[in-house]
């Protein structure tokens, strides 16, 4: 079936079935009545089974035709999504961008993105929610968002584009407490700022190099919902916390934090891009993503 007309004949037929007449179908495509009928029946002598039962009052599939009719609604589909994507991949990226990020990485790497990418596409514009709460992909607001640490819902169609190291600080005269050696077995003697947005913000496996595990359960002295507010109270010495890299990169080399362990290491987590359910993605959302890509290893080699 390489001729392109047995498309348009497949178009005919499913419109015939989802309107429950030819007159109906003839005027959802533009056509005529007889050119409907003319074609439908070439598809039916094509693929040698009545289709299509006719009466008076209405026309309606046969069970060959319902079966048929549920194949071609997916061929048509995929039909126009290909056309679709094809049209997208030539077009340069343009409209509103929507997306959600969590507050830490959205203002410290994806806001920064935003801004190269709206300067280098004049014609898109970005609306960026953020919020260290996963916002719902389902009911169609976003394009697009930003998920950092760990997926709970491997359903989603996702893309890991980066990675991101926890690491233990603290401020300098906190850190001179723990003295030389220090294993974590001894963050318990020291405060502790626990980050409630985590699953579980107190909890924490350290790994050495040598294999050795160690699982602490440090009591907070204080709990922030947010990790801003952590790193804020971190840097007052109200306690030691664990903050992802990209959060105290600045206050490691200033020196205002010291990392602590840098013997110990603790599981590196995922930074991902994750799109609501469709069959493919609009030019400005690739190109965003690509260009988030680009910017996130060059961070990572820094």
């Amino acid at each position: 079936m390489s001729d392109p007309r047995h498309l348009n004949r497949i178009a005919y037929f499913a419109a015939v079935v989802e309107t429950g007449s030819f007159t109906a179908a003839a005027a959802r495509l533009g056509i005529t009545k007889a050119v409907v009928s003319q074609q439908v029946a070439k598809l039916e002598e094509e693929v040698g089974a009545s289709l299509l039962v006719r009466t008076t009052r209405k026309v309606r599939p046969t069970e060959a035709g319902m079966a048929f009719h549920r194949r071609c609604v997916v061929i048509l589909r995929e039909a126009e999504d290909a056309f679709g994507e094809l049209a997208e991949t030539a077009a340069a990226p343009s409209g509103l961008l929507r997306l959600t990020a969590p507050f830490d990485y959205g203002v410290t790497v994806v806001v920064p993105a935003i801004a190269a990418f709206v300067a280098a596409h004049p014609a898109c514009k970005a609306d960026m929610a953020l919020s260290d709460q996963s916002l719902d992909l389902v009911g169609g607001t976003f394009d697009l968002a930003i998920r950092v640490g760990w997926l709970a819902d491997t359903s989603l169609q996702a893309r890991q584009f980066g990675s991101f190291r926890q690491l233990l600080v603290g401020t300098p005269a906190l850190v001179a407490r723990m003295g030389e050696g220090a294993r974590p077995d001894d963050i318990a003697a020291l405060p502790f700022v626990a980050n409630t947005v985590l699953r579980n913000p107190l909890s924490w496996q350290f790994s050495a190099a040598t294999g050795e595990i160690r699982t602490v359960s440090p009591r907070a002295s204080i709990a922030l919902d947010a990790t801003f507010a952590v790193r804020e109270a971190v840097r007052e010495g109200a306690g030691l916390s664990v903050l992802p890299d990209y959060c105290v990169v600045d206050d490691l080399e200033s020196g205002r934090l010291v990392r602590l362990l840098p013997g110990w290491s603790l599981p590196p987590g995922g930074i991902h891009a994750v799109f609501p359910a469709a069959r493919f993605r609009p030019t400005k959302v690739r190109a965003f993503v690509d260009l988030l890509t680009e910017r996130e290893q060059r961070r990572m080699a820094a």
